[in-house]
């Protein structure tokens, strides 16, 4: 970008065109012509080309698909805070630094999420690197051809230690809240989770969970209604 600025007289010493070997003496005024966006926080779908060491433990990678373990802590896609520290922007930029996507090719798919997860949870999350993969991903994950399985400790002791919890759950958008309701009421939509305890050791119990639907907070919300919430 430098090179190219000086050869556009975009970058001036003392209002004149100047070469990059060209050793600055006091009293020099250097001039920088650099567009406003050059400033702006990065667009999500530009974040990678900022990201010099990825952040990517890679499970499984061939040349369809990539699975990622994301850490806690880590946002998947960007949120309402406009964080651009993103895990797909870390994976684009592990697939970009290694050769294996070109995003300057006009007919190039930029790779993109199949499934994601909270903020705060750890997992394994898939990346498509083609668009057949994604089509064919999305549509496996539709037809609920693919377990989601997830650890999570909680406290107490499920009663009974393993079962089905199935109720309604309706979120507050604006509140970013659910809540949990045992007959349909509007704008609820049915919420299915399988439950199997694993072990418990005092006040605590590893259980591991089933989504059988995918809805926002869910397993927070079925653990606690049966008296065991999340740690």
């Amino acid at each position: 970008m430098m090179h190219k600025y000086l050869r556009l007289k975009r970058i001036k010493v003392n209002n004149k065109r100047t070469e990059a070997a060209y050793k600055l003496a006091e009293g020099d005024s250097v001039q920088l012509y650099l567009n406003d966006e050059y400033f702006d926080a990065p667009k999500e779908e530009e974040a990678f080309r900022r990201i010099k060491t990825p952040r990517v433990r890679v499970v499984y990678e061939d040349e369809h698909i990539l699975l990622a373990d994301k850490a806690p802590g880590m946002v998947v896609h960007a949120d309402e805070h406009g964080d651009t520290d993103t895990l797909i922007a870390h994976i684009q930029a592990y697939l970009f630094q290694s050769g294996a996507w070109n995003p300057d090719d006009a007919a190039s798919f930029a790779p993109a999420l199949c499934n994601r997860i909270d903020r705060n949870t750890g997992g394994i999350v898939i990346a498509a690197k083609t668009a057949e993969a994604l089509r064919i991903l999305n549509d496996k994950i539709k037809d609920r051809e693919m377990e989601k399985r997830y650890l999570c400790i909680v406290h107490g002791r499920p009663k009974p230690p393993e079962g089905l919890i199935e109720n309604y759950l309706r979120r507050d958008e604006k509140r970013k809240q659910v809540t949990l309701h045992r007959t349909r009421v509007p704008g609820a939509k049915t919420a299915r989770t399988r439950y199997r305890t694993l072990t418990s050791h005092g006040r605590l119990s590893l259980v591991e969970c089933e989504l059988l639907t995918g809805r926002t907070h869910q397993i927070r919300a079925h653990m606690a209604s049966i008296g065991c919430p999340l740690l």
